[in-house]
């Protein structure tokens, strides 16, 4: 708050200067139109301050803040897998998403909480959808969908996150890539992916291609038509488009036409397409730097 003084033809007046660019202008008079004076400063000032946006900090962001929120209330809770609510924009726009809270088939569990961003598992949900509907999400948190890339730019410009993409063929084999570095840009940019610090899982570095390269969908082309011809929408590059396609048309096994399935070239070549693929994302903490 600026005060700064005046001569006017009042007595005395000064100004307040509030943020961004609120300027009061107030003077001593007369006793009575003192009071008056003071009642409307009084009002401006209640004005400004309950104009001014409340943001809920304690909202949960993603799966890790839905854990430690439910642990923070009830001591030893149970937090099983599953569908939970969090609000990557604001309290008016909850969204439902499916977490991995760590527990295992066999009953252990593991202390990593990820906030899952796609998930092919049955071919249930198609996803050869225009660009509004990768903007914004679509698909089941129970079963198949997509995140969507306005909530991924928003939780991973706001937090450091990593990536790992879990997968399974038909033959119950199985396999992961892990990125320690994983954000998303702003729309104008055609949500550029942004990952690095590749941890091999078994499955081979087929992402890093198209880093920092845009999303692309049927209708939103960038790189020639690589998203009509392997009929999904993911982060395309110039030719050869992909050598993944977790976005593509939900086949079994090997098929003739390359690429068009749920592909990872790098694990299973470019003409068999997985049973199972998820995309997953969780904080990158101080002990994740640290680790070599």
């Amino acid at each position: 708050m600026v005060k700064e003084q005046y001569k006017k033809r009042c007595k005395q007046c000064w100004s307040i200067s509030l943020p961004p660019t609120n300027i009061i202008i107030f003077c001593t008079l007369e006793p009575a139109q003192n009071q008056v004076m003071l009642l409307l400063l009084m009002l401006a000032l209640f004005s400004l301050v309950h104009s001014a946006p409340i943001i809920n900090t304690s909202l949960p962001l993603d799966c890790e803040d839905v854990y430690n929120f439910k642990i923070s209330v009830m001591k030893n809770a149970s937090v099983p897998n599953g569908v939970y609510t969090i609000y990557p924009g604001g309290s008016n726009k909850p969204l439902k998403v499916y977490c991995d809270m760590g527990c295992q088939e066999d009953g252990s569990h593991q202390d990593e909480k990820w906030t899952v961003i796609q998930r092919r598992i049955n071919g249930s949900v198609s996803f050869y959808r225009p660009w509004a509907q990768y903007k914004e999400g679509f698909g089941d948190p129970a079963g198949e969908y997509w995140l969507g890339l306005e909530n991924m730019y928003i939780m991973t410009n706001t937090e450091k996150y990593q990536l790992r993409v879990d997968m399974m063929d038909f033959e119950k084999g199985s396999a992961y890539a892990q990125y320690t570095t994983f954000s998303v840009n702003q729309e104008s940019t055609n949500y550029m992916l942004n990952i690095g610090g590749y941890i091999n899982g078994g499955a081979g570095d087929s992402l890093s291609y198209v880093n920092g390269r845009g999303f692309a969908t049927f209708n939103k082309e960038i790189y020639g038509t690589c998203a009509e011809t392997y009929s999904g929408g993911f982060w395309y590059n110039w030719w050869p488009c992909l050598y993944a396609n977790p976005n593509g048309l939900y086949k079994y096994g090997n098929v003739g036409t390359a690429y068009t399935g749920i592909i990872w070239q790098t694990w299973r070549g470019y003409s068999y397409s997985l049973k199972t693929i998820v995309m997953k994302i969780r904080r990158t903490n101080l002990e994740d730097l640290t680790t070599p």
